[in-house]
């Protein structure tokens, strides 16, 4: 007993101890980094706002951002690399730590829109990218005011903000790679420094294989900044982690035997020889209509401050030894886009963005700095700092406009309203063909996941081809997007449901425009034959509807029926119990999306000359009224609205819609 009693105390003497030391080490910490810490939290916070702010309203999903959502979905729900057949397009690492970080936080708990729980966890690694961004200024020998302004403008080009709040494997990717510069810039432990350095670089690689373009300057920083005595073990150490992490890749294509091509299964090599070779060129930047122009077209509206003074800044860090390797890495980047018959994906500049930011911070610090001591050396002080002045100002107005409407657009809302709509109108069972942005929405929602079939499987996958052996006929809906309607040539199932289907709802307008189609397998031409006699039944029934006695509306709803754009079943359902009462009613609604198309709801007022809502609550006479509306008269929804009665019919396939 006497025993238990003294290793008991000597156990909380020891936690005390080790108590004691951690918030000693936690005081020192914030000693010693005070006045760095009063610098950095401001930031730090106006980049977490300007980050969070609105983000599901701007920008609009795009169907990357479903595929990543999707895939780290995947992983936690589905216990699968993906959501469909896992091809080596991209390494899985960046949506791993998506999946890592949904799962330690429960986001896709949080959000009915799934993309939101990834495009939290893709703020979240650009906000550690700031503070690692903070820390690389500051071991460059940046000024604390320089080591800020880098950081803003990281966080604050409308570029960055538009950016960092999509979900993209480069934001993923960007602070491991910002963390390997930092690391292979240490001048203490280097060994560890090193290893460590390259130990993200690997990450970063793993993340989006894009980054593995910034290895040659990575090794020239390692290169310069090696001891002489160490510096070949701890190059050597360095290297043997970056092949033996980069390595795992190619195990995991070993393992599962799909390293070399086959035809009944994936392969690493093909997944590279399409990312190295097989990808279609972005064309000229002298051809007005090449894709590489409409990608900078997407840049420079965003922020062309950043991308010319950052261009500039590079340029003029080339010619100073201690920036040398990272504005070289930044000139070749900037000219690798140009290289000919290349592809240049959008999110290519996200990798830039921090280094252009720490150069132009750089470049207007040692300017600052040779201005005060009279000096010229290092930079052109005064050109440069004409120009940043110039930048500044132009950038005050073109950042407060292109902010303003990424805190205040609600873009998204034709995609939300949109996915409403389906869940409300379309039963589960249907199958569907979508922009991969909604996947995982309508999966989480109750559909199949084989009823839900991202529109690029569709014409790609052998496993998705199988599941429809009559192609585009074997969906009911297709949900339409930008990125869907810009490449339908590329996918002939597509464009044949695109050609075999009629929209029942259309949200927004332009390239954030939703339509949702009812595919009609007997082809175009028999749904147009089909719609114009449904019509001329609507309209028959109407006329007959209005004449009538007991039916109490204005002219204008009286010429809605007699035009046939009402709803078949309202005038028959009506007719039906105007036998026993009057009936008063005061317009047909326009469904939400359904804008010149058939009109399925009615409002009632009255019936047999009284109220048919008290309150809130129907009344008897009203109860009595909606409960003899069975069988194909049977209405989806009934509700008081407005002390009336709103009557909707289900968006009926057997009813064709008015074009």
């Amino acid at each position: 007993m006497t025993s238990t009693v003294s290793h008991g105390s000597a156990l909380a003497d020891r936690l005390v101890s080790v108590s004691h030391t951690s918030s000693a080490a936690v005081s020192s910490f914030l000693r010693r980094h005070r006045r760095s810490l009063v610098w950095l939290t401001p930031v730090l916070v106006v980049a977490a706002v300007a980050s969070f702010i609105n983000m599901g309203g701007s920008p609009q999903r795009i169907d990357d951002e479903g595929t990543y959502t999707a895939q780290a979905w995947a992983i936690n729900a589905l216990h699968e690399l993906a959501h469909y057949t896992f091809w080596y397009d991209h390494p899985p690492l960046g949506w791993l730590q998506i999946a890592g970080y949904t799962q330690l936080t429960g986001a896709f708990g949080r959000y009915d829109v799934s993309v939101l729980a990834a495009r939290e966890a893709v703020i979240v690694m650009s906000l550690i990218g700031v503070v690692l961004l903070w820390a690389l200024s500051r071991r460059l020998g940046l000024s604390r005011p320089a080591s800020a302004v880098a950081a803003l403008i990281f966080a604050l080009s409308p570029l960055a903000v538009q950016y960092h709040r999509t979900v993209y494997l480069d934001n993923v990717a960007t602070p491991w790679l910002i963390a390997a510069f930092l690391l292979a810039l240490s001048r203490r432990q280097q060994l560890a420094g090193f290893a460590a350095s390259a130990a993200c670089f690997s990450i970063a690689v793993l993340s989006k294989e894009t980054f593995l373009l910034a290895l040659p300057f990575l090794a020239w920083t390692m290169i310069r900044n090696a001891r002489p005595e160490t510096r070949r073990y701890t190059l050597a150490v360095a290297s043997s982690v970056l092949v033996l992490v980069g390595f795992s890749y190619v195990l995991l294509a070993l393992i599962k035997g799909e390293l070399i091509p086959g035809s009944d299964r994936v392969s690493l090599i093909s997944g590279v020889g399409f990312q190295l070779g097989s990808r279609a060129s972005s064309g000229s930047i002298f051809d007005p209509g090449s894709l590489i122009v409409r990608t900078f077209s997407i840049w420079w509206h965003l922020d062309p401050v950043i991308m010319v003074l950052g261009s500039l800044a590079s340029v003029t860090a080339l010619f100073v030894k201690k920036m040398r390797p990272i504005a070289a890495m930044m000139v070749f980047l900037l000219l690798f886009m140009f290289r000919p018959g290349g592809y240049l994906p959008v999110p290519y500049v996200i990798m830039l963005l921090p280094f252009a930011a720490l150069l132009i911070a750089w470049v207007t610090d040692v300017a600052v700095g040779a201005v005060r001591r009279r000096s010229k050396r290092g930079v052109r002080p005064i050109a440069w700092l004409v120009i940043a002045s110039l930048a500044a100002a132009a950038a005050v107005p073109l950042w407060t406009v292109q902010l303003r409407g990424l805190f205040h657009a609600d873009l998204d809302q034709p995609l939300r309203s949109a996915e409403q709509w389906v869940d409300t109108n379309v039963a589960h069972d249907n199958r569907l063909i979508v922009d991969d942005a909604m996947w995982v929405d309508f999966v989480r929602a109750g559909w199949r996941r084989d009823n839900v079939v991202w529109y690029y499987k569709i014409d790609t996958d052998p496993a998705v081809e199988a599941q429809s052996p009559r192609g585009w006929k074997d969906s009911d809906y297709i949900i339409t997007t930008d990125s869907m309607r810009t490449f339908p040539d590329g996918f002939p199932q597509v464009k044949a449901a695109l050609q075999n289907s009629v929209v029942v709802a259309s949200f927004g307008q332009g390239t954030q425009a939703v339509d949702i189609r009812r595919i009609e397998p007997q082809g175009a031409a028999a749904a147009k034959k089909d719609a114009a006699s449904a019509t001329q039944l609507q309209a028959d029934a109407g006329k007959q509807l209005t004449t009538n006695t007991g039916l109490k509306l204005s002219t204008a709803d009286r010429n809605l029926l007699t035009g046939g754009q009402v709803d078949v079943r309202i005038p028959l359902a009506l007719g039906s119990q105007l036998a026993a009462a009057s009936v008063q009613i005061d317009g047909f609604p326009i469904v939400s999306g359904e804008d010149n198309k058939l009109r399925r709801q009615v409002v009632v007022t009255a019936i047999g000359g009284k109220p048919v809502v008290d309150g809130d609550k129907l009344t008897a006479t009203a109860r009595d009224f909606v409960a003899g509306l069975v069988g194909d008269y049977a209405p989806s929804s009934v509700s008081a609205t407005n002390g009336s009665l709103l009557i909707t019919y289900p968006a009926d396939p057997s009813v064709a819609v008015i074009q």
